[in-house]
Order: C-alpha cells, then structure tokens, then sequence
C-alpha cells in the first residue's frame, strides 16, 4: 500500500492490486486440509491442468481484508444520497427484501407451490391495473427497456392484425433515453420532436406530425425535466383520431403514484419500473422487471403464457394463443424482484402510495428553490419529483458540470445524473426521492451551494478533483482512445493517466 496526501490533509490509503501484493511463499496451504492425505501424484493425472492460470500468491488474511476493504469503497443507498435524477436511486425496506427471499424456500416449486405463486401474481397484476386505470398487463418484461421493447411489438401486432403497416414512432425530445432504441429494435423509425420553451408538448406542435404512417406516440410523463405533460389529453385525442396508439414511459410513474392515473389519460399501453416507483433494488446486474400494461383493445397481444383460472379456480399457465405476440422472457427468474414490489404495495396501501408521490415532489421542490438560487434554471415550468440545472454561471469560471459531479465525490456524495436530457446543455439533472430525510436533503444542499461559492472564488482546485478516491482525476479522452478492459502483468499497462 501507499498513501496519497487528500486535500482535507489526511493521508489516503489506495487499496492495491492483489497481483501487486503476491510474493511466493506467501500462501503456504495449497491445499484444504481435508485433500493434505492425498499426495497429487496419486490424484490422476487426466485431472490434472498444467497449463493452470498465474494465480496471486496471497495469504487468507490477506485476501479476506483486501476484498473487505475493496467492499468499503463501494457506494449506495445505504450510505447516503443517490440523487440520479430519472433513474431514481431511493431506498429499498428491507421487510421488502426478507418477505421476497423466502421464495428460495419452495423451489423447486411443486404444483401447489406454483398455483399459490401464480395467484400472488395475478394479485399483484389487478393492483398494478388499478394503480394505473389499465385493463390488462404482463409481468414478464425484465427491465424497463424491455417492457418499452415489449410494448412496441404489441402495437405493432396490434395494426398488423388489422392490416396497416405503419413505420414510424413519435418521441419527443424531454422522453427517456432509450425509447428511440426499443422503437428500433421493434422495427420502427423513430422520429423526434421539440417540447418547447415550457419544457412539455404542445398539441399544436404535435399536429404538424401526425400522418397516416404514424404508429405511436411514445411519450414519457412526466417527462425527464420532470415536468407533466400537461396537454395529454388533447394529445390522446389527436393520436386517436389518426388510428394511432399512446405509449406511455412509466419509468417517472412515481411523481403521480395514485394521484393521477395514465389510463385515465388516454393512454394505451405503458410500461413501470418496479425499481424505480415500487422499491425493488436498482442495478447490480440482477434481474430487473418491467411490467407492461395496456387497455383492453390490446390484451389479445400480450406475450405468453398467460396466467388463467381452470375450472376450479385455480391458475395455471396459458402457453399458446394465435395473436400473441409470443414469449419475450425464458422464465421467472425475476420473481422476487415482483414479490418485493408487492410487498410494498400492500405494505403501504393506496394512502401510503399516494404520500411516496406527494413526499417525493415536496423533497425536489425543496432542493429546487434552494439550488435554482445558486445553479441556472433553464425551465420556470412547475416540476414534480426531479428538476434539471444547468452550469451556465459555473461555466464563466471555467467550470463544468463534470467538473461539479467530480466535486461531489470529494465530499462523499454521489453525484446526480450530468447531461441528460440532451435538451439542456450541461444538464444536472437532479432527484431525491420521497426516502431522503430533511437532514440528508440539507447536507447534499449545503455541499451543492459551497460548489457553486468554490466555482466562483477558487475555480482552479476543481481540476485536481477527486483526490480524496483510490482513482483520482483521468484523463478520459486517453482512456477512451486506449480502453484497458482486463488486467495483465504488463508493466506498460499498469499506467494510470492523469490530467495535468
């Protein structure tokens, strides 16, 4: 190890690389205790590889401290605030989490085990319905691109049963990210339009673009200035009126949890983030889910199977119908991830649901008047759960929102989401979420406002930040140009590149 001076004066330990510790000799038991009877030359000799991998020569309590220390260095939920705006990083309760664990214990799952299963999930679909003033849905997306994904190729089936061929999506510029990429890969084009100086879509705008090739609009409300889009209605009639369909995003579904309902805003089809509105853990590479919900004109293309009762009540999976649009997901493996977000409906009944929104939009609103006093705010429109800023003012000092988002960690904070949406530029898109107390909600402010006092009066010491994380400052240009994806023992690519 070495240490690296932090700016608070504090020496910083850099944790190495076990390659870098290993000497030989180090570990001294080969092998478990239990196999030390056993000589390796007895062991046959077709098991054995001799052309093993170079392997860090490391004692257990080496090993064991080094992996706990990297476990430190990790950032979450659990530490402090995640203020991603649009992807909404909020706490998840564990009572969630033990209640969906216990699905380890019936697998694998005899037939009752499966009937009682299928029944918590077409309980859960009703509640999901209702929530949203929908008819019908599936809980087979696994994540939230893939219910968008999904939703399409309903559409999709949905005119080519009825004989039109249509090509092309509508998504306005203030829509989630990766709508453009699930229109594709349904195989529609995509084609973009400006929200305008109020941040939301006008009916009159949208008009200019409506044809008869027009399959969708695909709109995300509220959108990802989190500003509603507060003309929906006549826009669902507009898209109506063409044989067009309304797609609604739902990833920002928890600014309006039962205050407002999509379905009642003439929307066809959308798709939730249960991560993102219902509490089920965000990221870590495990299953996901994105439940799909649709109004009863589309229920016939829902993929398979279905979940229906037999004759005596009981659920069992539909797995063929001739306008379904097929099967979208090998299995359930994503079933806890459901169960979490039950949990949390029932645990907090339409009441409690109704304050996660409320709470939600009190908390942004409140680091939005303090912050706007400090950070340029590009849209006066009202906002509900997220807000965007913007470095205008920082930016005649020379400093950047990247520059800002580095500074953050310095203060052991986790930045916000930076330049996004595109419609902003240099975008800090900002989003507490209704689980941050006041207290945390006033230190992330405090930190926000010393950035901007330190942009103005000590512009300079931004370009050295972080210092105070085991990778500091890099050159990213560099590390673009050269990615170093796995580690060798090369010396030349031990290089580290800093910005000077």
């Amino acid at each position: 190890m070495h240490d690296r001076k932090a700016i608070t004066g504090f020496p910083l330990v850099v944790e190495p690389l076990l390659s870098t510790m290993s000497k030989e000799g180090k570990n001294t038991r080969r092998m478990p205790a239990p196999f030390e009877e056993y000589p390796l030359d007895d062991i046959k000799k077709d098991m054995i590889n001799n052309d093993l991998p170079l392997i860090p020569d490391v004692s257990e309590v080496e090993t064991v401290r080094h992996f706990t220390r990297l476990s430190r260095l990790n950032y979450g939920i659990d530490d402090g605030i995640y203020p991603l705006g649009s992807c909404t990083m909020k706490y998840n309760p564990k009572i969630c989490e033990e209640i969906a664990s216990r699905v380890k214990d019936i697998h694998p799952a005899d037939k009752k085990a499966m009937v009682d299963i299928l029944r918590i999930l077409i309980d859960l679909s009703k509640n999901f319905e209702e929530i949203c003033g929908m008819d019908a849905s599936t809980l087979w997306g696994a994540a939230g691109a893939h219910g968008e994904l999904t939703g399409m190729l309903i559409i999709k089936k949905a005119l080519e049963t009825k004989g039109e061929v249509r090509s092309k999506v509508l998504i306005p510029d203030t829509a989630h990210g990766t709508n453009p990429a699930s229109c594709a890969i349904a195989g529609f084009n995509t084609v973009q339009i400006p929200s305008g100086k109020n941040g939301y879509l006008k009916a009159s705008t949208l008009k200019d673009y409506i044809d008869h090739d027009v399959a969708a609009l695909m709109i995300t409300n509220p959108n990802t200035l989190g500003i509603f889009e507060q003309e929906i209605a006549c826009i669902a009639e507009l898209i109506h009126n063409n044989g067009s369909y309304l797609y609604m995003d739902g990833a920002n579904l928890n600014a309006i949890l039962g205050t407002s309902r999509p379905g009642d805003m003439g929307v066809d089809c959308l798709h939730l983030n249960l991560h993102k509105t219902f509490a089920s853990p965000h990221g870590g590479g495990g299953p996901g889910s994105g439940p799909v919900l649709v109004k009863r004109q589309l229920s016939p293309y829902l993929p398979l199977p279905w979940i229906t009762p037999d004759k005596k009540g009981l659920y069992k999976l539909k797995w063929d119908s001739p306008t379904s649009i097929g099967r979208i997901h090998s299995g359930m493996g994503n079933l806890a991830v459901l169960l979490k977000a039950f949990a949390y409906i029932l645990s907090l009944g339409p009441d409690g649901l109704k304050e996660v929104s409320r709470v939600a939009t009190l908390n942004a609103n409140y680091l939005k008047a303090r912050l706007s006093k400090s950070f340029d705010l590009p849209y006066n429109t009202p906002t509900l759960h997220e807000f965007v800023l913007t470095d205008k003012y920082q930016k005649a000092h020379g400093v950047t929102t990247m520059d800002m988002a580095k500074a953050l960690i310095e203060f052991g904070i986790h930045p916000p989401t930076v330049y996004f949406p595109l419609v902003v530029n240099g975008a800090i898109m900002i989003e507490p979420t209704e689980t941050e107390p006041l207290a945390e909600l006033k230190r992330f402010a405090d930190v926000m406002e010393t950035i901007a006092i330190m942009a103005k009066d000590s512009p300079h010491v931004f370009k050295n930040m972080p210092s105070t994380s085991p990778v500091c400052r890099l050159d990213e240009v560099w590390a673009a140009r050269h990615l170093i994806l796995t580690w060798n023992m090369i010396e030349s690519n031990k290089k580290v590149v800093v910005s000077k």
